[in-house]
């Protein structure tokens, strides 16, 4: 069975937690524990070097250690639903928007978080090497916040998903983006991003969001 390392409060494996129960794939779990500094332990670097999660071990032994290697490895093997896109132009346009969810929207969050809070002092990026803090990127994070959230409503305008015209990793990488937000004390505007709200309505209603 596959194993997935997980953090039950941390975004990027609750895009690995959403995408497996949208493909209906059976997992066992191992949380750990991001808030005591588990992920940066001795026993965690011999399962994952990288000290990130989530992380996922195939029964084959392969250990996938980021959001792109598990949704490539998971399609391929569950193509059923595609959440990557089945035609040439699905792919490239689910690609395109999952990429710009991921670094215009939770790179963002990321970025205004981990230069800000106390807690994240000497680590401003994930990983196994410690980074100072530069509050003037938390500034620009709250900024970039903003802008994707005006994105997303422009995008959205008229669709019922964001790329590709179903649903798709993109939706699953924008969903968590948003509501990651909160962290920081960003949320779409009801005046201002009103497809953006009706999108995150319609996304609650997938029991997987749930997770």
């Amino acid at each position: 069975m596959l194993t997935l390392y997980d953090c039950a409060t941390a975004p990027s494996p609750r895009r690995a937690r959403i995408f497996l129960a949208e493909k209906g794939v059976a997992h066992a779990t191992v949380q750990v524990d991001l808030k005591s500094g588990e992920q940066l332990s001795d026993a965690y670097r011999q399962i994952n070097p990288q000290c990130t999660v989530p992380a996922l071990r195939t029964e084959g032994g392969l250990l996938l250690t980021d959001n792109a290697a598990i949704a490539a490895y998971l399609e391929a093997r569950y193509p059923e639903p595609p959440l990557l896109g089945s035609s040439l132009e699905e792919k490239a346009d689910i690609a395109s928007w999952n990429w710009r969810a991921e670094f215009e929207g939770l790179l963002a969050v990321a970025e205004a978080l981990r230069n800000a809070s106390p807690a994240m002092a000497g680590r401003a990026l994930p990983g196994s090497h410690d980074y100072p803090q530069i509050p003037q990127l938390a500034e620009r994070g709250l900024a970039r916040v903003g802008h994707f959230f005006d994105l997303l409503d422009a995008r959205l305008a008229g669709r019922e998903f964001i790329a590709g015209g179903r649903f798709s990793v993109a939706d699953i990488t924008a969903v968590v983006a948003v509501d990651f937000a909160r962290i920081v004390k960003q949320k779409p505007q009801e005046e201002r991003h009103a497809h953006l709200l009706r999108w995150r309505a319609q996304m609650a209603e997938r029991p997987a969001m749930a997770l």
